[in-house]
């Protein structure tokens, strides 16, 4: 190939990136423009996105690596949880309507479990349950273990606790590599995230039937660059947990209710939830049938049945403080 058309080719494929990238960005403006506007707080350097109704008891919602917020209000878990208690769903950094600032330390487990604590303080919260979702569950699980005197209990749900090391996570982790990364992210990798969308669905709900409201609302989201940055950068920290385990469960004395789907298919949920359950003292169990790991959309009810229990065993933990401001 001479010079002229080498350099044609080359033009060709940076006009067709610029193009994919506009596109890219416009359809990620529309997905954020059709989302519920809830409140922001802003603290830390950080501006935190997240839904909030009801009274009593408040009860913080986190969702898995890849959702939103509004992952729990399409499951019916936020609405009917309003009936009881204080419900406030947080958009994690990085996901929905909160961004992930640049910062020099990652935004671990522990780092988000400080944010949301410190964002409960600055709302006047003292004492709350939380609940957590897969990635989700990890930041629960620090929150407790972290701020013990303010979590009176935590649900998991679909907890990977115990992460061995494996070549999907490393592959997932791919995109958050600088330059690179950021090209696919902004190119190639929203259209083949949506092309794949039905069978990543069929995978994460299995053996449920697939949750259309879920579905449709995250796929957009799931798609944008910047989410798909704070994707891969967690699917790199859960490799990282898994080549450098430090876990410290045992030391969490508040209640927890453990929930898996005996059908999950991204790990074995189940023996993840039994191995969680021996470990931490005043733990709860419930391995749901006929779900997988989204276990919360397919079987609301055993989630919200499981927050009653957790709350019940944590009612003598303290009093109860957090008037909506």
């Amino acid at each position: 190939m001479t010079v002229k058309p080498r350099r044609n080719l080359l033009l060709s494929l940076a006009a067709a990136a610029v193009g994919l990238a506009l596109y890219n960005h416009r359809l990620a403006r529309r997905a954020l423009a059709a989302r519920p506007l809830g409140r922001f707080i802003h603290l830390r350097g950080a501006k935190l996105h997240f839904l909030e109704a009801g009274r009593g008891r408040p009860l913080l919602l986190l969702h898995g690596n890849g959702a939103s917020a509004e992952d729990f209000a399409t499951s019916g878990i936020f609405d009917k949880a309003a009936a009881k208690y204080r419900v406030l769903a947080f958009d994690r950094p990085g996901f929905g309507l909160s961004p992930r600032p640049a910062r020099r330390r990652p935004w671990t487990a522990g780092a988000q479990a400080d944010l949301i604590h410190a964002a409960a303080a600055k709302l006047g919260i003292e004492r709350y349950m939380v609940v957590g979702h897969s990635w989700g569950a990890t930041v629960a699980l620090e929150m407790a273990r972290r701020h013990p005197r303010s979590v009176a209990g935590v649900v998991v749900v679909a907890g990977y606790h115990y992460p061995p090391p494996r070549l999907a996570l490393a592959i997932s982790a791919l995109p958050a590599i600088p330059l690179i990364g950021t090209v696919l992210r902004h190119t190639v990798l929203p259209s083949l995230v949506r092309l794949n969308w039905r069978w990543a669905m069929k995978q994460i709900f299995h053996p449920a039937t697939i949750a259309t409201p879920f579905a449709a609302m995250t796929r957009e989201l799931a798609s944008r660059p910047s989410q798909l940055r704070s994707i891969s950068a967690e699917s790199f920290l859960m490799l990282a947990s898994a080549l450098f385990p430090n876990r410290r469960y045992a030391e969490i004395a508040i209640p927890v209710g453990i929930i898996a789907g005996a059908g999950d298919q991204l790990f074995d949920a189940r023996a993840e939830a039994l191995r969680l359950h021996a470990e931490i003292n005043h733990s709860l169990l419930d391995i749901v049938l006929d779900a997988g790991h989204m276990v919360h959309q397919s079987k609301p009810q055993a989630v919200l049945a499981m927050i009653d229990k957790v709350a019940a065993l944590a009612s003598a933990s303290g009093p109860v403080s957090g008037k909506p401001i």
